[in-house]
């Protein structure tokens, strides 16, 4: 049905004669202040489109012009269109790391919806965190909502070889100190990774995160894999447009798309694109916010149930997200493993999924393979448990070498990220291939802001020899277009008293994906006695933003949201009279 002018949220900002009262004449006098007339705006869904575009932001360079496409939109629709600028989270040039600021850009995001005169909302993002963070906030306030995904950029081009932003980076590094290549070509490589807007065009963390609101549905269909400067990007932001004003006139909120078969099928995509791991923790996080549980153990009880079919890199062999889309993109993904998904919800465009996904196909059966044909039996990620990580621990083990999955092995310990770059060359650690290199005090307290540190640098004398992956475990993140043997998010972190802070050098560590365990194999009576010497490390800020992170952050298996964001509870809207 459509929603009568009268029921929209901005109407008790604006009213409609003079009668209303001060407020409402004082509202509609600013609005002829910015010089739109009445016909403009007066009963029609006002939308706020919510911008991270920035200067420094170059996967969002793109998003000035897209955000004039979903104005066309909008108009078209009959709607009234607000462009508001929000924090952009760089990945690229955000220290210590954008992760820290996930939560406050949620924060703006509901504050901002709730406090103004906006009937539903366009989320404008793509760069890692800013995907979950626009839509966390978005559904603590429950508008009408459609989310534009920024896109991948092209593949990059180097001496005749394709490049995969991010993953080639760590690759060609790596070369560099084997001795492999040297800055010469190290800086032709700096022209040739990254050759357009748009996020990573792996399938990293912001291709998995897009692809993962795709499969939630909140994006009109098709729109997660759609290269930043294809001309369809531009199409798909003004249907996007189009599309947010019926949601209005609907009264379709996000609550009713954010179920929890919704999130079930997201889990289910992340897992069968080979996605990246930083998708458990913010996927956590967002269906909290939504009001459903979701656990590490929904998403290892699914990755058993579910084939990685996306052979796209870093977990695939060799294609990009330009490839997956034009051999059909997540719609032609999810036609492959219909059996698996939650058909009769509802999505922004459609109905159903059911109706959504009508029609879709797949054009190329290497980059989306067929069930009988997988790039592994089983998806992308597991999750662990043991006296390591009592809380779990995730690997992305599609991404390591088969024979690191199952090993024990002696560790090498570091208690923080720059000791580590200091001394990891140093042959006199004596490091072996079959250590285990140990980082800690790189969680959401103690990074601060849990970086990506989780792919340990292996000893350059080592390369050299041709090792190019070793067990490496952290309490750290890693990027999702980073390969290797790394196991995560250990919780509880050491900053706080997890047991990876009683880990000594030489301590055995046995890692075994197939049981889904991390032991340290260290008696307990001993574990006992170093726990009770253990001294809780100061706080990282004394004020500032920094202080709230601190005290309020969670850890890593619950989302790493603030405390005081996750837990229920209403919030009424403002009184505006």
């Amino acid at each position: 049905m459509t929603r009568p002018a009268g029921e929209l949220r901005s109407q008790r900002w604006y009213g409609d004669t003079i009668s209303s009262g001060l407020r409402s004449f004082s509202h509609r006098a600013r609005t002829r202040q910015l010089g739109y007339l009445p016909e403009e705006h007066l009963g029609k869904p006002v939308v706020a489109i919510l911008n991270t575009w920035s200067d420094i932001n170059p996967c969002h360079s793109h998003l000035r012009e897209r955000a004039q496409a979903v104005k066309r939109g909008v108009w078209q629709a009959g709607g009234f269109p607000l462009e508001f600028p929000v924090s952009t989270l760089s990945e690229t040039f955000q220290k210590p790391t954008p992760m820290l600021y996930r939560n406050l850009l949620a924060m703006e995001t509901e504050e901002l919806l709730r406090s103004y005169p906006v009937d539903g909302a366009v989320l404008l993002g793509g760069c890692d965190k800013s995907t979950p963070a626009l839509l966390m906030g978005a559904a603590s306030v429950d508008l009408p909502t459609v989310f534009v995904p920024a896109g991948p950029m092209l593949p990059g081009h180097w001496r005749g070889e394709v490049l995969g932003s991010g993953t080639d980076m760590w690759k060609y590094w790596d070369d560099r100190r084997a001795g492999l290549i040297g800055d010469c070509e190290l800086t032709e490589l700096e022209s040739g990774l990254a050759r357009s807007p748009g996020h990573c065009m792996t399938m990293g963390t912001a291709s998995t995160l897009t692809a993962a609101a795709e499969a939630l549905g909140v994006t009109v269909p098709g729109a997660s894999s759609i290269p930043a400067v294809d001309s369809g990007h531009e199409r798909m932001a003004a249907a996007s447009g189009l599309r947010i004003v019926e949601l209005v006139r609907q009264g379709r909120m996000l609550s009713q798309i954010l179920t929890p078969d919704a999130f079930a099928d997201a889990v289910t995509t992340v897992l069968g694109l080979g996605g990246s791991t930083n998708a458990v923790i913010h996927l956590i996080a967002l269906a909290g916010r939504a009001g459903v549980r979701l656990t590490l153990d929904d998403f290892d009880r699914i990755a058993r149930t579910v084939p990685v079919l996306a052979n796209v890199r870093p977990g695939g062999e060799r294609h990009l997200m330009e490839d997956f889309h034009f051999a059909g993109g997540l719609p032609g993904f999810l036609s492959r493993i219909t059996d698996l998904l939650h058909l009769d919800r509802p999505t922004v465009a459609h109905d159903t999924l059911r109706e959504q996904l009508a029609g879709a196909r797949v054009h190329h059966d290497d980059v989306i393979r067929p069930r009988d044909n997988p790039v592994a039996e089983e998806g992308g990620v597991a999750v662990l448990r043991g006296n390591l990580c009592p809380d779990g621990a995730v690997i992305k083990h599609i991404a390591a070498e088969p024979r690191l999955l199952r090993h024990t092995g002696p560790a090498v310990v570091f208690d923080d990220y720059r000791t580590l770059q200091r001394t990891i060359d140093d042959p006199a650690l004596g490091i072996t291939p079959d250590h285990v290199l140990v980082l800690r005090g790189a969680g959401p307290k103690g990074g601060p802001g849990m970086p990506e540190y989780g792919m340990l640098p292996i000893p350059a004398y080592l390369l050299k020899q041709g090792v190019r992956d070793m067990v490496r475990i952290s309490d750290a993140r890693m990027s999702g277009t980073s390969y290797g043997t790394c196991v995560l998010h250990i919780a509880p972190e050491s900053y706080v008293g997890g047991p990876l802070a009683l880990v000594r050098t030489g301590d055995l560590i046995t890692l075994d994906v197939a049981a889904r365990s991390l032991q340290l194999d260290v008696p307990e009576d001993e574990l006992a006695l170093r726990r009770s010497a253990w001294v809780a490390p100061p706080a990282r800020y004394e004020r500032g933003y920094g202080a709230l992170y601190g005290e309020q952050i969670t850890q890593a298996d619950t989302g790493c949201d603030f405390a005081f964001l996750a837990r229920p509870g209403t919030v009424p809207d403002p009184y505006v009279g």
